[in-house]
């Protein structure tokens, strides 16, 4: 059998100053700052004091000893992961030299025993010689990312520091093996009815050529038995009675136990295992009376598809534990996501990362990583990316949650609007990879999956590559030039990116920032603000709103946060309202890789913003929303649920600003199974003027829902001075209001570091009370402490 020695001990760096001791998987940097070489580059302004370590040369070395075959034929040598570019020796002889990030790498290593040493070239270094050789291309930022096949976000991003990485960044092991050795598994699943297929197809590596080789498989309680040809067999398997696999809020996540066995002369030679589900995904990108459409349906159910966009969760990806990935995943799915669209500028994530949307019920969109940039055709790079996409096409394979493949990130749309083509003049700019290479690929390799060739892509040249009306597209006109109400302008028909900025938690710069006097505009701060005119952005969209606060930190840290969740709702209640012209909404985004003021809605110490908790409204079953159609106000009733609904107590009243009612009217209405109904709004019950708004309340099977609307910005709103009474016990926060109290939040963290609220937004009715669950902190605190960290909307002043 197969023997399997992971390599995790004994390595060292070697480092100007001696040796290293070093932590494999990882990378020089997390092993410079464990040696307290390097400040730790998240803190300050620190990041600038460690640019040099990507611009180095570094080794690392790990003896390996000799006579261990322990009486098999082969010895290899597996790297799962090299950042980036790297010479592999061992005792001086060269086995190899790799130049790909996302691949894995098997050396022959039989006999030999000694210094293993991995030599890692600066990246910089490879990137600048391979566009010496190749030429120059435009890219969105002035790093040479696209020159290399690395996670580009690395070179920096307008969230994300530059700390360019270099190290064994996935686990490394020797495979000791006799006879045959199971090389790769493709494995095809499918479901008809009840009766779910499996049907593996084997390569194998042989040391004996002539030696008998037999496979068998079993799933489901199904066992099948193959011969091997050659060096490659397939067993097929069919299995009655298997449950569907859903996406989670639409049933269960079943999963199957795949075992594949290669058997010698009698003898288990090696083992494949692998969890499947069975289900089926499929893209509807049919033409009808409003464009192209792009609707994921999943077992035959089309669905809206509720998603966030995923970044790697730290710039340093070998931190990144499975734990971790858990955490941060379990977020997004309590948050009512359905959909995770992994980024083209980041990595294909680790098994880890997929296992855990199998189990959640996340739908999976992944992106081949390409992002932001003309790439190069040419060798050496066209070999390494067909190389890395048919390696990770297969690994992922086995992963139900997996339903689409995207070929770039905004590249089509970069060489149509940014310029490119007149640059490029008649250069290769990666359209052959997305329009010729990879579909080819996932054609022949993974053809239970769609691909679409890019986002945003409108399915043809023929047309803009970022039209609403066809296919998928990013709206960055709101958040880059206009107000956030203007997201209300058009129905797109598969929104995969839009976003607003906002700051992180409060306990999160103060982490980051240690003793900075914190304002918008502090060193720190913009340090940690990466984006182009990104504060400027900031304000001018909050002044759209609220009266911009001068020389109060705590209080435009508040606002800020509350226009970045107000700018989300307004886009996903329009677009949720539109299903089924508009079929699915991806957050720009979930995480964040550092500290930083982004578009996350989880900031990069893992702590929730505001937006986090008004997407767990945004993107629950049942929604109630109130909109401006062109013939007037009406109630949207969202229902995504699988059963229909009938909004309890629906009542829509309007109210002054002072507390007082001045109409009110109850409403029936119905929607079905995944339906949206619409209800006008009686005109009795419009607010008019600036003092007054419309409440609409209703209730589902899992409490009350609510919709507000208010005709103006809140800077024009004459809002009372909030008023409210606070109860404190263990593990509560209680407020009483006394007035109308807009948009309420408790900053916990401002309590204690490790403090955090259950609740986010809340906007409370004289008379109403909401009770705040807080974990985190030690004992009961004092109202008053409370009361200094409860925020909402105050009057203009």
């Amino acid at each position: 059998m197969l023997d399997a020695t992971p390599l995790t001990e004994g390595w060292i760096l070697r480092h100007e100053r001696g040796p290293l001791a070093a932590v494999v998987p990882g990378c020089v940097h997390t092993d410079l700052l464990a040696a307290g070489l390097i400040p730790d580059p998240f803190l300050g302004r620190n990041e600038d004091e460690v640019a040099w370590v990507g611009r180095r040369e570094w080794t690392y070395e790990v003896e390996l000893p000799g006579g261990a075959a322990g009486g098999h034929d082969q010895t290899d040598l597996v790297f799962d992961g090299l950042d980036t570019a790297a010479e592999i020796r061992l005792d001086g002889r060269l086995l190899g030299s790799v130049r790909n990030m996302h691949r894995s790498y098997r050396f022959d290593i039989t006999g030999t025993s000694g210094l293993l040493s991995v030599r890692f070239a600066s990246a910089y270094a490879e990137a600048e010689a391979v566009r010496r050789r190749l030429g120059d291309r435009p890219n969105a930022y002035p790093e040479p990312f696209q020159f290399i096949r690395k996670m580009a976000c690395s070179f920096g991003w307008d969230w994300g520091p530059t700390l360019v990485t270099a190290g064994i960044w996935r686990p490394v092991r020797l495979e000791r093996w006799s006879t045959a050795r199971i090389a790769r598994v493709r494995p095809l699943v499918t479901v008809e009815g009840t009766t779910g297929r499996v049907e593996l197809l084997v390569d194998v590596e042989r040391a004996a050529v002539e030696a008998g080789l037999r496979l068998q498989a079993r799933v489901g309680g199904v066992t099948a038995a193959a011969e091997v040809e050659g060096t490659s067999g397939t067993v097929r398997l069919e299995v009655p009675g298997v449950e569907l696999w859903w996406p989670r809020g639409y049933g269960e996540q079943p999963l199957y136990e795949v075992e594949l066995t290669l058997y010698g002369e009698g003898d288990a030679l090696d083992v494949w295992r692998r969890r499947v589900g069975f289900r089926t995904a499929e893209l509807d990108r049919g033409a009808d009376e409003h464009g192209t459409g792009f609707t994921l349906a999943v077992n035959g159910e089309r669905l809206f598809a509720r998603g966030v966009n995923w970044i790697p969760d730290d710039v340093f990806p070998s931190r990144v534990t499975r734990e971790r990935y858990r955490e941060r995943l379990r977020q997004a799915a309590g948050a009512g996501v359905d959909l995770v669209r992994i980024w083209g500028g980041g990595i294909y994530e680790s098994e880890d990362f997929y296992d855990v949307c199998d189990e959640l019920g996340l739908l999976v969109w992944q992106d081949f990583p390409f992002a932001c940039a003309a790439y190069p055709e040419e060798q050496p790079l066209r070999g390494e990316v067909e190389a890395e996409a048919r390696e990770n096409v297969v690994r992922l394979m086995p992963h139900p949650s997996l339903v689409l493949w995207n070929g770039n990130n905004e590249n089509l749309w970069g060489f149509r609007d940014w310029g490119w083509e007149e640059r490029l003049a008649g250069e290769s700019w990666g359209e052959g990879y997305y329009l010729g290479l990879l579909p080819r690929v996932v054609a022949e390799l993974d053809p239970t999956r769609p691909y679409t060739a890019g986002s945003p892509w409108s399915g043809s040249w023929d047309r803009h590559p970022n039209d609403p009306a066809h296919g998928t597209h990013h709206s960055w006109e709101v958040w880059n030039r206009e107000d956030y109400a203007e997201y209300r302008a058009n129905v797109p028909r598969f929104v995969a990116e839009f976003g607003w900025q906002a700051p992180p938690a409060y306990a999160t710069l103060r982490r980051a920032l240690p003793g900075e006097e914190l304002a918008p505009d502090s060193p720190g701060m913009l340090h940690h603000q990466k984006a182009e005119d990104g504060n400027g952005k900031l304000e001018r969209g909050l002044a759209r709103h609220f009266a911009v606060p001068e020389g109060d930190f705590d209080r435009w840290h508040y606002l800020t946060q509350v226009n970045q969740a107000r700018a989300i709702a307004a886009g996903i209640e329009h677009w949720r309202s539109h299903w089924p012209v508009c079929a699915g909404t991806v957050v720009w985004q979930l995480n964040d890789c550092w500290p930083v003021t982004s578009w996350a809605a989880v900031d990069g110490d893992g702590r929730e913003k505001p937006l986090y908790h008004e997407l767990r409204r945004l993107y629950a079953d049942r929604l109630l929303t109130l909109q401006v159609r062109r013939e007037g106000l009406v109630l949207a009733v969202v229902n995504q649920a699988g059963e229909p609904w009938v909004p309890g107590g629906l009542r829509l009243r309007r109210m002054s600003v002072e507390g007082v009612v001045v109409a009110e009217v109850a409403v029936e209405v119905s929607a079905g199974a995944r339906t949206v109904a619409e209800v006008r709004v009686p005109r009795e019950v419009e607010p008019v003027g600036a003092k007054e708004f419309l409440v609409a309340d209703g209730r589902d099977g899992m409490g009350p829902l609510r919709a507000v609307y208010f005709p103006v910005p809140d800077r024009e709103v004459p809002y009372p001075v909030p008023e409210f009474d606070v109860e404190v016990g263990p593990g509560a926060v209680t407020v009483t209001a006394r007035t109308l109290v807009r948009d309420l939040l408790l900053q916990a963290d401002r309590l204690g570091p490790a403090a955090r609220a259950d609740t986010g937004l809340v906007t409370l009715l004289p008379g109403e009370r909401v009770t705040i669950g807080v974990d985190g902190l030690e004992g009961v605190p004092d109202v008053e402490d409370v009361r200094r960290v409860l925020y909402c909307v105050e009057p203009a002043r």
